[in-house]
């Protein structure tokens, strides 16, 4: 089903329901009013696993290689000044600039 063609049936049901007088609403939605009866559930359709999975999973960060590991790092104060004040310089995050700066070291290390 294309998008307009959800809009005109959302506004079709709108306009269904908008022109109800109360009594007609009330008997319409009636059966809104009762409890969840697992009996009368069915499963969802493909299209609706889809969607389900969608809204369920969260966005998350993208990955980038192999994904990444959290770790926790001691690093000296000073050390960490001059790398925080320089990740702000290049526009980067602290987490950017380590990054750079292991696969410098490493790039270096693999030429000896």
């Amino acid at each position: 089903m294309a998008k307009n063609d959800k809009m005109t049936a959302y506004q079709t049901q709108f306009q269904k329901y908008a022109s109800m007088n109360a009594e007609e609403l009330e008997r319409a939605t009636k059966e809104y009013e009762r409890e969840f009866i697992i009996e009368e559930s069915r499963p969802l359709s493909p299209e609706g696993e889809k969607l389900w999975r969608r809204a369920k999973n969260k966005p998350g960060r993208p990955r980038m290689g192999k994904g990444a590991k959290v770790i926790s790092v001691s690093v000296e104060k000073g050390l960490l000044v001059r790398s925080d004040a320089l990740a702000r310089k290049l526009k980067v995050r602290r987490a950017q600039l380590i990054a750079r700066g292991l696969r410098a070291v490493l790039a270096a290390e693999a030429k000896r």
